[in-house]
């Protein structure tokens, strides 16, 4: 891990506080579609556990269930960036590279608000 950089630079409250509105929104959009997915999963839907269904039906079960687990997984990780983008936010170290401690450029934190590595950190944890 590289040293850290303590520069002692943050965004202005005036700059974060459309930040933080949009994390909190995406925050309560993405709970609600975590909630709607595990309604529609066929293992937890109670009427379909009762069902007495043919056995491809039960395969199709299987498919749907692998499917809206792979999309709930996707689902926690991105509210997991948010949450921590707004603990990062109270913490007053948002917008800071997680490696080198530099300031994250302003048009990647456009682009996604979650993200923690500077370009050029993240450059190097792609491999090559």
């Amino acid at each position: 891990m590289s040293k850290k950089q303590n520069n002692n630079m943050n965004y202005p409250p005036k700059v974060l506080e459309p930040i933080k509105d949009f994390l909190e929104e995406r925050e309560k959009k993405l709970d609600k579609q975590k909630t709607k997915l595990y309604k529609e999963d066929p293992f937890t839907n109670s009427d379909s556990l009762s069902d007495n269904a043919a056995i491809d039906t039960g395969a199709s079960r299987k498919f749907g269930h692998a499917t809206l687990e792979a999309v709930g997984t996707e689902l926690e990780k991105m509210l997991i960036n948010v949450r921590k983008a707004l603990t990062y936010i109270r913490l007053g170290k948002y917008g800071m590279c997680e490696e080198c401690g530099k300031m994250i450029d302003t048009d990647r934190l456009a682009i996604d608000p979650t993200v923690t590595l500077c370009m050029t950190c993240a450059q190097k944890k792609i491999p090559a």
